[in-house]
């Protein structure tokens, strides 16, 4: 099993929210909100590209938008094998987790 980055299983779990309206700007601004960071257009193409590579989305050109000169989106969705690699690194975090003594900030040595 290859696992996935953490910024993959961020971008796999934003797509899968925002369902049918999952395009750059909108997953962007999902994982934005998601990590509290500020994500660029450039780091969020090159993550997408590479689920695609993987094989983990799949992407489509949607109808041109209504208004003068409307363009197209790129749409993604995720496969069958994008599900199955985020139901797979969710369960390793939850054997990870499970069973660990309690974790807190009092635990760290000065």
């Amino acid at each position: 099993m290859k696992l996935l980055s953490r910024p993959e299983e961020l971008f796999l779990l934003a797509i899968w929210r925002l369902q049918d309206n999952a395009y750059a700007v909108t997953i962007r601004d999902k994982v934005n909100k998601i990590t509290g960071k500020t994500w660029s257009f450039g780091a969020t193409f090159v993550t997408l590209e590479r689920l695609v590579q993987k094989r983990y989305l799949t992407s489509y050109l949607s109808e041109p938008m209504q208004k003068r000169g409307g363009r197209s989106k790129r749409m993604y969705q995720l496969t069958r094998v994008g599900i199955k690699a985020l139901l797979e690194i969710k369960k390793l975090q939850e054997s990870m987790w499970d069973d660990i003594p309690r974790l807190s900030m009092s635990a760290v040595k000065k």
